[in-house]
């Protein structure tokens, strides 16, 4: 079966997918599909779906087929995923589509008819053999960590739609907590904040951008970002508007949900057994994920647990690089891969 089969590592993301071949990550796209609405059919998925999102006609829906990192919408995230994985270039030029090997990588607390739903979607585009394996161990993985040996890890991987908190120790994961505040919450959040206090209205892309450019947790940063100017529409007048924002702003909108985020760890922290608890103390806290960028989230996770905050070197690929690790050496990390 060498020869017509191909094995590919998929980081199936609330915000994005990524998809690892041949030890390259060789699609990063946005996880947004646009349907036409008459012909039910997709006209375009990636980002290119990503650029109509919120400036659609009536004719035009986009979804986004994934909500907090499970299938919501089973049929646009069957052909999104089978679009991505056609869309890669070494599978493209081949005269007849070659059968699949597969890890996927999904949400710690993921229930059975979720886990079917991905395991359905992965078999339907090919999927000879298909693997699943949970996020906090794939950002493991991924950030180089040895699960293997019995020395307790703990892993923070803050994604799109959810945070998933979890210790590791001999391939397994001891305790976790998996909760649904992340990107797209700090998303709402900016939205909502600008609406209070400037009296604007924007939409996610442009709260999303905001995130990017001047997202922080803190207000005192080393080194802060410029101030951002955002345009939408002024809901008192319904005219176009622009509003200058700093960092400190950002930083009074997300503090709600970034408590929560401490909560959940220190929830996380008073549940492990004593001698994982010596273990953390002395190797810290691995932060991966796109939540993992945000400005002085380490420097607050730190105060907040008194313990040294590390976060992956480029925390967005963590969780796929570590997929694609265990899709290399299935052998070795068979325990943590679910068939």
């Amino acid at each position: 079966m060498g020869l017509f089969s191909e094995d590919i590592a998929i980081d199936l993301g609330t915000a994005n997918t990524l998809i690892i071949h041949n030890d390259k990550v060789v699609v990063n796209s946005p996880s947004i599909v646009a349907i036409d609405r008459t012909t039910n059919k997709v006209i375009a998925i990636g980002e290119e779906a990503n650029m109509m999102q919120g400036k659609t006609h009536e004719n035009i829906r986009t979804v986004r087929p994934l909500k907090d990192g499970v299938i919501a919408d089973f049929n646009a995230s069957e052909q999104m995923i089978n679009r991505l994985i056609k869309s890669i270039p070494t599978l493209h030029r081949k005269f007849f589509s070659p059968s699949l090997r597969m890890v996927i990588c999904i949400p710690s607390g993921i229930t059975e008819v979720e886990m079917r739903a991905v395991k359905e979607s992965a078999e339907r585009v090919n999927g000879k053999e298909v693997y699943l394996i949970h996020e906090p161990m794939a950002a493991a993985i991924g950030i180089g960590i040895d699960i293997m040996q019995p020395k307790g890890n703990m892993v923070v991987d803050i994604g799109g739609g959810t945070t998933e908190i979890a210790v590791i120790a001999l391939s397994g994961i001891v305790c976790d907590k998996s909760i649904k505040i992340a990107g797209d919450v700090f998303t709402g959040d900016i939205i909502n904040y600008m609406r209070s206090k400037h009296n604007l209205y924007i939409g996610d892309r442009t709260a999303e951008k905001i995130k990017i450019l001047v997202g922080s947790v803190i207000e005192d940063l080393d080194n802060p970002p410029e101030e951002m100017s955002v345009q939408g529409r002024d809901l008192l007048s319904g005219k176009p508007k622009q509003v200058i924002i700093s960092h400190a702003e950002v930083a009074k909108a997300l503090d709600k949900s970034v408590i929560r985020i401490e909560d959940a760890i220190m929830d996380a922290l008073s549940q492990t057994p004593p001698e994982l608890s010596a273990d953390i103390y002395n190797t810290g806290i691995y932060l991966a994920g796109g939540g993992a960028l945000l400005r002085g989230l380490d420097k607050r996770l730190s105060q907040k647990t008194d313990l040294p905050i590390y976060v992956a070197e480029d925390p967005l690929q963590a969780v796929v690089r570590g997929t694609g690790i265990a899709l290399k050496n299935t052998e070795r990390f068979k325990t943590v891969l679910i068939k």
